[in-house]
C-alpha cells in the first residue's frame, strides 16, 4: 500500500502539488478565522472557586471585565466629561466615578471621607474611574472597547487593568509575531544553505514545511480557539522540530539515486522507506507534546494538541509535498550544489571514545548538582511581567499602585441574606488585613456618609442583584507574590466564617490557584512524557537499558539547561518548566536513538566496540549538529527580536536547549553506551550478531 501511493506521489508531481497548494486556501481561511485567546486564566479548571466566582462576576454582575483609569491634574468638569465619552463607547456597562454618588458641585475638601479615599490620591491631584464592560477582557467587543477609550483618553490619563493588558498584549502579539516569524524562517535558511549541498534545497524545504505551517494553524479553527502563546509559537516550533525529517528524506533519496537513474523511481522508493521511519521517529516528538495535554490547566493542551497535530502534518507534507517540490526543482537544486560546510566530527569521537569513564563520571556527577538547581529556579506568575516595562498598561498600573495603593483588586461575593451587621464587621475585618487599602461595598457607602436610599440603582446594582453582594477589596500586593497569596489565606479565612459558601475571586484568587494547579501539573507532565517515550525506546530497541541511558542523556540537557536560568538569577514565566521539559525531551530524543541506531548498526558489522561507537558518533554527529543548529536559529530568532516575556523566554531556553542537548549527546552519548555496552548486550534483544562476542581494543 505504502509502495503505491508513493510511486503516485512520484510519477504525478505537478497534480500533487496543485491539490496540496489548493488545500492552502480552505486553511489560510480557517487560520484568519481561528480566535486568538489572550486570556490565561480562561485555562484553569473550571471546579476552582475563584473561577466559579468569576462566572457570578460575569453572569449576575456583568462584571466580565474592568478597567481603572487614573486621571491626573484635571477639574470636576473635565473629568466628568471623559467619563461620558467613555460611557457612551459600545462595549462599555458602566463608568463608576464620584458624580455616580454625589454632585460635582461639592468641593473635593467637603466630600465624605470614603468617597476621597477610593476616588482620590492621597496628595488629592489624582483621580480614579472605575470602567466596567458588558463583555470578558479577551473578547473582540471589549478589546474594541479599549481602543475606542485609549482615542477619548489624553495625555493626562492612564488605564490599566488585566483587560487593558490583554489589549495591550494582543497589540504586541500582532506587531512583532509577523516579523519574528521571517526572521526565524531566514536564520534557518541561512544554516541549512550551509550545512545542506544545495543554496536551492534549503528554500525548497522550508517552502514545504511552510505547507504544513499553515495547515497545522488553518485546522486550529475546528478547536474555536487557541492561546496566544500557542499561535506565537506553534509555527516556530512545528519548523525546527520537523526540519530533521526533510533531511532524512533527502539522504535517503540521494543514496537511491546511485542504484538507478530513474529520478521518480528513486523517489517513489526514498518515501516508501523513510516513511515508516519518520512514522516512529515523529512518535517520540508527539508523545513529548502529548504529555501536555494531561495538565489540569488546559493551556497545555492547548499548546499539546496544536505541536501533535503540527508534527503530523509536517511528516505527511515531507512524505508528499516534498517530493514532488524536489523533483519539480531537481535542475536548480543540482545546479547550485556546493560542498557543505559540517565540520568533522571524527576528532570528538575518537575523544568521547577513549575517555569514555571519565567522562561517565562527570555525567554522573553533574544529575545532582543541576536537578537541584532547576528545582530552585524563580518563576514568576505576575502577567503584568510578560509585557515591556513601557507599555501604557504596565506604566498606568504603576500609577495606580503608588497613587491609590491598589496592585491588585479582589472580588468577594457573599450571600444577600447575610445580616448587614455581620457583612459589616466583615468589611472592617478585611481593612484591618496586612496589605489591604481599602474595601468598597454597598456597606461602605451606607450609612454616615450617604443614605441608601439617595444611592442610584445603578450603583446598588453593581454591588448587589441576584441573591448575591459583591465588595472590591483593594490590595497593594502584586498578583503571585508570596505575600499577596498569604493575604488571599487571611481574606478566605475571614470570608468563610461569615459565608461558608462565599467566593473570593479575580485575579489574584485566580492567579494563586495557578500557583497550585500548575505545581501538579509540572510533575504529571514530566511523569508522563518520561514514561511514554522510555517505553516507545525500549519497545524501538526491544531494550531495558536503552531507554534509561538515553532518556538519563536528555534529561541532564533540560536540568542543565533550566539550572543555567537559576545561576544566571532569571525569572522565568510560570508554563516554561513544563513545555521546555516536555518539548526539549521530546524533540531533542531524537538525537540520541540516531546515534544509538548507528552503534547498533555498526555492531553488526565489527566485533570492536569502540571502533563501531568512533564511527557511529561521527556520522550521527553530523545530523545532530544539523538539526540542533535549525532548531537553535529558529527559535533564537524570536528570543531575539520578541518583546513578551513568556515567548521570548520559552523561545530562549527552546534554543539554549537545543545546543545542550546536541553537545551532551555528542560528548557523553558515545562515552555511555561504550562503557554500558556489556550491560546494553545482555539487556537487548538481539543486540549484536547471535553468538558474536564484542572485543575490546
Amino acid at each position: 500500500m505504502i509502495n503505491k501511493i508513493a510511486r503516485f506521489i512520484a510519477y504525478h508531481p505537478k497534480t500533487i502539488l496543485l491539490v496540496a497548494t489548493l488545500l492552502l486556501i480552505p486553511s489560510i481561511l480557517g487560520f484568519v478565522s481561528t480566535r486568538i485567546n489572550y486570556d490565561i486564566m480562561s485555562y484553569l479548571p473550571k471546579e476552582l472557586d475563584s473561577v466559579k466566582g468569576e462566572v457570578i462576576l460575569d453572569e449576575v454582575f456583568g462584571n466580565a471585565a474592568n478597567a481603572f483609569i487614573v486621571i491626573e491634574d484635571m477639574d470636576a468638569k473635565g473629568v466628568t466629561a471623559v467619563k461620558e465619552k467613555i460611557s457612551a463607547v459600545d462595549g462599555v456597562k458602566a463608568v463608576t466615578w464620584v458624580d455616580s454618588f454625589l454632585d460635582t458641585s461639592i468641593p473635593q475638601s467637603m466630600l465624605p471621607e470614603v468617597v476621597t479615599r477610593i476616588f482620590y490620591s492621597a496628595d488629592g491631584t489624582k483621580t480614579l474611574l472605575m470602567v466596567q464592560f458588558e463583555e470578558d477582557g479577551a473578547s473582540e467587543r471589549t478589546m474594541d472597547a479599549i481602543k475606542q477609550i485609549k482615542g477619548v483618553m489624553n495625555a493626562q490619563c492612564f488605564m490599566s487593568g488585566m483587560s487593558a493588558i490583554m489589549t495591550d498584549t494582543k497589540d504586541l502579539v500582532d506587531k512583532e509575531a509577523p516579523i519574528y516569524i521571517v526572521i526565524a524562517v531566514v536564520l534557518a535558511l541561512i544554516a541549512l544553505s550551509f550545512t545542506m549541498s544545495s543554496w536551492i534545497l534549503p528554500s525548497v524545504l522550508l517552502a514545504s514545511l511552510g505547507y504544513a505551517v499553515i495547515y497545522n494553524m488553518g485546522t486550529n479553527f475546528f478547536f474555536g480557539s487557541i492561546s496566544y502563546i500557542t499561535g506565537s509559537i506553534a509555527a516556530i516550533l512545528q519548523l525546527g522540530v520537523t526540519m530533521d525529517y526533510s533531511v532524512f528524506l533527502m539522504d535517503r533519496f540521494e543514496e537511491e539515486l546511485k542504484s538507478t537513474d530513474d529520478r521518480r523511481e528513486a523517489m517513489a522508493r526514498a518515501i516508501s522507506s523513510t516513511f515508516v521511519s519518520l512514522a516512529g521517529s515523529s512518535l517520540t516528538t508527539v508523545f513529548g507534546f502529548l504529555a501536555l495535554c494531561f495538565m489540569s490547566f488546559t493551556l497545555g493542551f492547548d499548546i499539546g494538541i496544536v505541536m501533535s497535530k503540527g508534527v503530523l502534518l509536517g511528516v505527511l507534507s515531507v512524505v508528499i509535498v516534498l517530493p514532488v517540490m524536489i523533483l519539480l526543482f531537481s535542475k536548480p537544486i543540482l545546479r547550485f550544489r556546493h560542498k557543505p560546510l559540517v565540520p568533522s566530527f571524527r576528532h570528538l569521537a575518537a575523544f568521547s571514545v577513549k575517555h569514555k569513564t571519565v567522562l561517565t563520571v562527570i555525567f554522573l556527577l553533574l544529575i545532582v548538582p543541576s536537578f537541584l538547581a532547576k528545582e530552585n529556579v524563580n518563576m514568576y506568575y505576575d502577567f503584568t511581567k510578560m509585557l515591556p516595562p513601557e507599555m501604557n498598561s504596565v506604566t498606568s498600573l504603576t500609577k495606580l499602585k503608588s497613587d491609590f495603593n491598589m496592585a491588585t483588586t479582589h472580588f468577594v461575593i457573599v450571600d444577600e441574606n447575610i445580616p448587614a451587621y455581620q457583612v459589616s464587621k466583615m468589611v472592617d475585618e478585611f481593612e484591618e488585613t496586612d496589605g489591604i487599602s481599602n474595601v468598597i461595598s454597598l456597606n461602605t457607602f451606607v450609612g454616615a456618609a450617604i443614605s441608601e436610599s439617595l444611592l442610584p440603582d445603578a450603583v446598588k446594582e453593581i454591588c448587589q442583584q441576584g441573591g448575591y453582594r459583591l465588595m472590591m477589596v483593594n490590595s497593594v500586593y502584586a498578583t503571585g507574590t508570596d505575600a499577596g497569596n498569604a493575604q488571599i489565606d487571611t481574606l478566605l479565612e475571614i470570608l468563610h466564617r461569615y459565608d461558608p459558601h462565599g467566593y473570593l475571586t479575580g485575579e489574584g484568587a485566580l492567579c494563586k490557584d495557578l500557583v497550585s494547579v500548575t505545581a501538579r501539573d509540572f510533575k504529571v507532565t514530566s511523569i508522563i512524557s518520561i514514561a511514554a517515550i522510555f517505553i516507545l525506546i525500549a519497545i524501538c530497541f526491544k531494550s531495558l537499558s536503552l531507554p534509561v541511558i538515553l532518556v538519563a542523556s536528555i534529561e541532564l540537557a533540560i536540568f542543565i539547561n533550566q539550572a543555567i536560568s537559576f545561576l544566571l538569577g532569571a525569572e522565568i514565566p510560570f508554563i516554561a518548566p513544563t513545555v521546555i521539559g516536555c518539548v526539549q525531551l521530546g524533540a531533542t530524543v531524537d538525537y540520541a536513538i540516531l546515534m544509538t541506531s548507528r552503534f547498533k548498526e555498526e555492531m553488526q558489522t565489527t566485533l570492536d566496540k569502540k571502533a563501531a561507537m568512533q564511527k557511529a558518533a561521527a556520522a550521527a554527529s553530523r545530523s545532530v549538529f544539523q538539526s540542533a543548529l535549525v532548531f537553535f536559529c529558529a527559535t533564537f530568532g524570536v528570543y531575539v527580536t520578541c518583546n513578551i516575556s513568556i515567548v521570548k523566554c520559552i523561545c530562549s531556553m527552546l534554543s539554549r536547549g537545543a545546543v545542550i542537548s546536541a553537545l551532551i549527546i555528542m560528548i557523553f552519548m558515545p562515552a555511555l553506551l561504550v562503557a554500558s555496552e556489556s550491560i546494553i548486550d545482555r539487556t537487548t534483544y538481539h543486540w549484536k550478531p547471535k553468538g558474536e562476542t564484542v572485543h575490546e581494543t
